[in-house]
C-alpha cells in the first residue's frame, strides 16, 4: 500500500457490516493468501483466522511451521482491530505492529484457530477520538487446535494513528 493510500481507504465502502470487512481484510494481506492463512470471522469483539495445516505450512518435524502461527495470529490481530474500530475506520489512517509476544505451548499440528481481540479498554479511547491523535493499544491471539488444545500465545502492541 502506498502512502497515499490512508488504511481507512481500503474499507471505505465496508461500513459496519462485518462479513465484508472480513472479504476485504482476508484479501489485504498477499503474504497471508500465499501461506494459505484464511479470516474466517470478523466481529465487533474479536477475529479468527485459520491455518489449515497443509504441508508447505509445516516445520521439519512436521507440525505447524512457528512463522505460520505468528502469521495466523498477527492477521487475526489485526482483523480484531478492524472489527472493533468498525464504526470509526474511516478516521483511521494507520495500524501498525510495534512489539510482539510469543509463547507456543504444544506442538501445532492440523488446522489450526488464531482468536484474536484488543484491549476493550483501550479501544473505547480510539472508538472517541476527535480529530487526529495517536494510541498505543494492546491485542492478544490464542491459538488452538482442532480439538481445542492451547497451542500458542500472542500478545501484541500496536500503534494507531487517526486523522
Amino acid at each position: 500500500m502506498s502512502s497515499e493510500i490512508s488504511f481507512a481507504s481500503v474499507f471505505a465502502d465496508a461500513g459496519a457490516d462485518y462479513e465484508k470487512l472480513r472479504e476485504i481484510s482476508d484479501d489485504l494481506v498477499p503474504f497471508g493468501k500465499h501461506a494459505g492463512i484464511e479470516i474466517t470471522e470478523v466481529g465487533p469483539d474479536r477475529a479468527v483466522a485459520e491455518i489449515p495445516g497443509k504441508p508447505h505450512q509445516a516445520n521439519h518435524l512436521g507440525t505447524v511451521h512457528a512463522g505460520a502461527l505468528f502469521l495466523a495470529a498477527d492477521i487475526a490481530g489485526a482483523a480484531a482491530f478492524v472489527g472493533a474500530a468498525a464504526p470509526v475506520l474511516s478516521n483511521v489512517d494507520i495500524l501498525v505492529l510495534r512489539n510482539a509476544g510469543a509463547s507456543f505451548r504444544k506442538p501445532a499440528t492440523g488446522r489450526i484457530r488464531a482468536i484474536a481481540t484488543v484491549d476493550e479498554r483501550e479501544m473505547r479511547r480510539v472508538l472517541a477520538a476527535d480529530g487526529a491523535q495517536r494510541f498505543d493499544l494492546d491485542g492478544k491471539a490464542q491459538l488452538f487446535d482442532s480439538a481445542g488444545v492451547m497451542v500458542a500465545k500472542f500478545t501484541f502492541e500496536y500503534v494507531c494513528t487517526m486523522v
